[in-house]
Formats: structure tokens, sequence, C-alpha cells
């Protein structure tokens, strides 16, 4: 018995060996032509294969064409497998039934050949294939010569093992393609958003490229596009031309949330970051960023959180945990980025982090990391800061976000409900398409994708409009402030600085600037802080508002224009951080500030003479509210004649319950009735 059991082996070996078709002249003497056909081809193809990996997908149909003419040779089976499995392919899975018949014809046609069958299955989330091939592949390894294959074959079975638990619990999401104004049969990738989500940056390697030329991997150089999403809906994408881009690499790296400053990835020294500002409607010729930012060594990304302070860089330098690590650099007092500080094992691991991303609430990080619990390739993760500046374990976004391939360069919008990044997927435009992610969070019904891989003031100065409700699925803890700056005179947009005070603390959080042509802005204010905020620009009146954002607030987005004063007599504002205790005259702390930016006005301007005006609500009788707006009134000329400004250029007077600007009937309308105003007596 066993005899005939041997016999049946040997045979069986020796059938699968005959069925391998060998491309020689002997085997095709009833069509010589068709065989010389097929040689060219491979020949080509294999011009292609010889080159570095990147190459390899060009190969394909050279390879695909001989094996019309041959479909059993094992070494071309193998070949097409590997070609498919390489970096951009569109296609992945489809290697699995050409790796499948080269083993089939020849066990022995490669030495890595169980791993790409690993590789493969994996891809394809058939797990326990997986496995089993990995499982195969790595006794053939020499545990001392090859160790970094051997860790990289037990990394892919733990993957696979967290793959499965991650499939088991699918997150409920849409994933939809941008479409065909975005994406092309071409390269996109590296999508960043503006806070608001008014506009896409990504990178593209397209062949309009700046330059025109194609880089040494046949590809045309990267380039950056932008895309402006109107009416619901992405416009046609457009080079962003010079001086962004230049005819080398050009890629995005980084875009400010008030969408203002753009960050460049050059392939320069090693790889740097670049950054351009909006000027208008142009931007400014990219200057490398300064500080020790940029080292010898790669850094690929960073994103500005909403302080403009502080900055969170991808790079490789060393004394990181593994390939590239996510560092926090912040900005001196001398306007310059210090020295990048590593965030430590709990985000960064011994093998790569990429794509940073910090949310406009300044303590929620997105990243993806080839670490962690991935499930294959990078994963997108989110970790959260708390009060001690202490970052959570690493949450993977789980399945379908995350697939087995590298799910890298995930740009979150303030909200926290979309989400976009790139991905290769069968039903694309192209090889890597840009996709959005909607979080519709537990409540609502499952949708999967099918594939693996304040400004209030005085009237007439501010329009107030609530743009969108509090997104529930998140809950998203800030406040997305934006905004026109105008001339109250002559209705033009103003280049104005914005200046953003922690009231509490008497500190300046933030300065931002609005756009020098269109007068737009746009802020982000986490939840939880007193804010103070003021509008100033040259020969105006500053415009001020008190925003107090409680920590329980979730998110909103509020249009607020603001129409800047000319200096010009009877302009008046309304003081909206002088803050005094209750049924009191006496000037609380949190007033500093406010106080301190008049009298820097009247400082700049010393011809100023101004009055401050003292109102109340229609609580109490009006002889005790014209006795308190008075001592209030009074109160702030005494604070300004302490800290130098000239008695004979301040007036007082209390105005009691006159002239309400808002309704006296709720409690909203009375704090409004409650305030403080000066306006300009002289000049």
């Amino acid at each position: 018995m066993k005899k005939v059991l041997l016999f049946i082996t040997l045979f069986t070996a020796q059938l699968v060996w005959a069925q391998n078709v060998e491309f020689e002249k002997k085997n095709f003497k009833d069509n010589v032509k068709g065989f010389k056909k097929a040689m060219d081809s491979i020949n080509a193809g294999d011009d292609f294969f010889s080159r570095p990996s990147e190459w390899h997908y060009h190969a394909l149909p050279f390879y695909l064409s001989a094996n019309a003419f041959n479909p059993n040779n094992a070494t071309l089976n193998y070949k097409i497998g590997e070609c498919y499995l390489t970096p951009f392919s569109p296609f992945k899975t489809m290697a699995i039934p050409y790796l499948e018949k080269a083993y089939k014809l020849n066990p022995n046609v490669s030495p890595d050949i169980h791993y790409l069958l690993g590789r493969a299955y994996h891809l394809n989330m058939e797990w326990l294939k997986a496995i089993q091939e990995y499982d195969q592949y790595g006794p053939t390894l020499d545990p001392k010569k090859q160790a970094d294959k051997v860790a990289d074959t037990k990394k892919k079975i733990q993957e696979c093992k967290y793959g499965m638990e991650l499939v088991k619990n699918p997150v409920r999401v849409f994933i939809d393609n941008v479409g065909p104004s975005i994406n092309t049969e071409y390269r996109e990738y590296g999508p960043i958003i503006s806070a608001d989500e008014s506009e896409m940056i990504f990178t593209s390697r397209r062949p309009n490229t700046t330059g025109g030329k194609q880089a040494d991997d046949g590809l045309y150089f990267e380039d950056l596009y932008i895309s402006l999403f109107r009416n619901g809906k992405w416009l046609p994408a457009t080079n962003m031309g010079e001086p962004v881009n230049t005819a080398d690499h050009d890629a995005t790296a980084g875009l400010s949330p008030d969408g203002q400053i753009l960050y460049i990835y050059r392939d320069e020294n090693g790889g740097d970051i670049y950054q351009s500002f909006l000027e208008g409607e142009e931007w400014s010729k990219p200057k490398e960023l300064g500080g020790k930012i940029n080292s010898k060594y790669h850094e690929s990304s960073v994103s500005l959180a909403p302080d403009n302070k502080t900055l969170y860089l991808v790079t490789d330098r060393p004394g990181g945990y593994g390939d590239r690590d996510i560092y926090k650099v912040v900005l001196s007092d001398k306007a310059k980025w210090g020295e990048p500080v590593n965030l430590g094992p709990t985000i960064n691991t011994q093998y790569g982090e990429e794509g940073v991303d910090i949310q406009a609430d300044g303590k929620t990080l997105y990243f993806s990391s080839q670490g962690h619990n991935s499930m294959g390739g990078f994963d997108v993760f989110k970790s959260s800061m708390d009060s001690n500046g202490k970052w959570s374990e690493p949450e993977n976004l789980g399945y379908p976000v995350n697939t087995p391939g590298d799910d890298v360069f995930f740009s979150i919008s303030a909200s926290g409900k979309h989400g976009y990044y790139a991905s290769v997927r069968k039903e694309g435009y192209g090889e890597t398409d840009i996709y959005k992610v909607t979080f519709l969070g537990p409540e609502k019904p499952v949708a999967l994708s099918n594939e693996d891989d304040l400004l209030a003031g005085n009237a007439g100065g501010v329009s107030d409009v609530m743009m969108t409700s509090a997104v529930a699925v998140n809950k998203t803890r800030m406040t997305l402030l934006k905004g026109v700056i105008t001339d109250s005179v002559t209705h033009l947009p103003l280049e104005a600085s914005i200046e953003l005070v922690d009231n509490k603390k008497n500190t300046v959080i933030a300065d931002f600037t609005s756009n020098s042509k269109t007068g737009k802005y746009l802020i982000s204010l986490p939840s939880g802080t007193n804010y103070g905020i003021a509008v100033k620009a040259k020969d105006y009146l500053f415009y001020s508002e008190n925003f107090n954002i409680p920590d329980t607030a979730t998110y909103q987005v509020v249009e607020k224009n603001v129409a800047l004063q000319p200096l010009n007599i009877g302009s008046r504002i309304v003081l909206k951080n002088i803050f005094f205790d209750f049924d009191k005259a006496t000037l609380r702390p949190e007033s500093t500030t406010e106080l301190d930016r008049l009298i820097n006005l009247l400082t700049t301007y010393a011809n100023l003479k101004i009055e401050i005006s003292g109102y109340t609500d229609n609580k109490g009788s009006q002889a005790y509210n014209q006795k308190l707006s008075e001592s209030r009134s009074k109160s702030v000329v005494d604070y300004l004649i302490a800290h130098g400004i000239a008695t004979a250029r301040l007036t007082y007077k209390g105005y009691g319950m006159e002239n309400p600007i808002a309704t006296n009937e709720t409690d909203e309308g009375r704090q409004l009735n409650r305030r403080t105003e000066f306006k300009i007596t002289g000049k």
C-alpha cells in the first residue's frame, strides 16, 4: 500500500511538473511567429521587472500578452502575480490566481512564493489562508542571515490576527469616491482640507505637471492641485502652478486650519518642508520652514494646531523609536520654531508613523502607523491629549476605514464627521484615488464599503448666522468661527489682525490675519474656555467680543461678519471684554487685556478723545441703574488715567437703562444691554 501511495505521489508531482511549459522554441514549433511575439513581450516586461519595484507594474501589459500565448509557465505566472502586488497596483488581489497557478506548476518557482501568496491572501482578507502561507514561508528563512524577513513574517501573521478581530466589528461609515472633478486615471493622494471643508489641496502625478517631465520611476513629477467645494460639489481641480509647484517633486505636507498657510514637501536635502502664504488670492513663493524643523534627514508632513504656535512633524531623524516618528514643535517668543520633541512611545512605535493631522480642537491627533494593532501596512489611528498633556493609547479607526493595504495621509474635518484619504480600490478612476469617509455613529444604519484595500457686537456691525447644528456622532467639542471683515463705510474687505485671548488667564492664545483681498477669516475655538477676541486694523477702531464656550459645547459652525469703523468722530464700539463684579463697579481681572488694548489705541493715536459710556438692563429702578452705570464708566476712566492716559482726553457717563440694543424680555437680551461702550469725541 505504501508503495502504491508513493507511486501516486511521484506521478502527481511529475504531472504537475509536466504541465509547466517553458518558453522554448521547441515547444512551439507549430507557431513560431506567435512564440517570437511572446518572447518580445517577455523581454520588454523583463526590462521593467529588472528595475526597482515601483516599475514592476509597468511590466504587466507585456507579461499578460505573453501569458495569453502560453498560460502554463510557472515563472511568468509568478512574475505577473508579483507585479499585481506592487505598491500602487489597484488590483492587488488579482495576483492570487497567478501565484496559485505558479505554485501548482512548480512549487519551487521562487523561494518567496509562499510569502507572496500570503500577501495576496492577506490583502484579500483571507486571513487563515494568509497565515498558513506565512507559516510555510517562515521555516525557509535563516534566522541569523534573514532576521529582518523573519521579523516581517511574524508581524504579518499578527496583522492578520488583528484584521480578523477588526473585521468582526466594522465601523458604521460611508466611504465615497470624491469624484472625477478630483480623481483621474493617474495617482491622486495626500488630500488636505481646510477646517470648514471649503477647499482641498492634494498631490497628483498628471501629464500637466509643471515642467512636463517624468521622474525616474516613469511617472510624471508630483504637483499640488486645488479644488473648491461650492454648492454641494467639488469644482474641477486645477494645477496650483508656479511658484507653488516647480519642475521637481512638490507634494502636500499640511494646511493651516484657516487655509492661509500651505506646507509643501520638496525632495531636497533628504526631504524638506516649505511654507507658502495666501496673499489675497495668490500663494507666495514657498520658503523653507525655519527654525529646527528641517534637517538633513527626511521630513514628510506637518500639521499646525489651532493656536498657530504648535506644529506636529513627521521625520526620520536619529533618536526616534522607529522608521519615522511624530514630533511636537513649539513657536518661541522670537517667532522661531524650537527643538522638535518626540511624542514618545505611546504614539510612536518601532515601525513607521506618517501623515500626522491635529484636529481643530488642538487635542485630537490622527496619524497613520505600521505599528500598534495595524491590520496591514499603514492604518489610521486616533489619540487624544488630556489636560496634563498625556496622549491616550492610539485607537485603530477600524474596518472598513482601514484595510490590509496602506491607509495613510488621513485629513479630518473640524467637525470630526468627515475624513479624506487616498485609497486603491477597484471602482476607482485610476491607481490611487481620494475618498471621503463619513462617520455615521451607532444610531445610524450600517453602511459599509465592500473594498479592502463671536463675535457679537454693536448694532449693524455683525451679521450672525448659525451654519450647522452640533454633530452628535463624534461629539467634537469646538466651535468654528468664520466670516468676513470689512470697512463699515465702504463695505470693502479688510486685512485685519485677530487676537485670541484666554480671559481667565489674561494671556494671548493665538494671532490670526484675515485674507488681504477677501477679508475672510476662520478660527477654531476648542470648548471649555472664556475667549476674548479683538479684531484690529490700522486707522480703525478695534472690535472686541467675549465668546464663552462651556466645556460641554459640541461642534458648531458660526458665521460672523465684522464691519470695522474708521477713526472718525462719533464712531463707537462695545467693549465686550470689560467685566464687573455682580451689582458693583469693581473691574474684574478678566478685563485687563481689553483695557490694555484700549490704552494701546489711545497711545497710538495720541489726539483721540473718547467718552466711556455705561448701560444696564431694565431690572431695578431707573435711579439705581443710572448710578451703577455711571460708577462703572468712572471705574474704566480711572483705570486709563492710572495707566498714563491724560484726564483731559477722557469723559464718562452713565446712561442706565437707556438706548437698549436688544430686548429686555430675555436673559440673552438683557445681557447685551448690560454693556460698556466708548465713542470718539475728538481727534
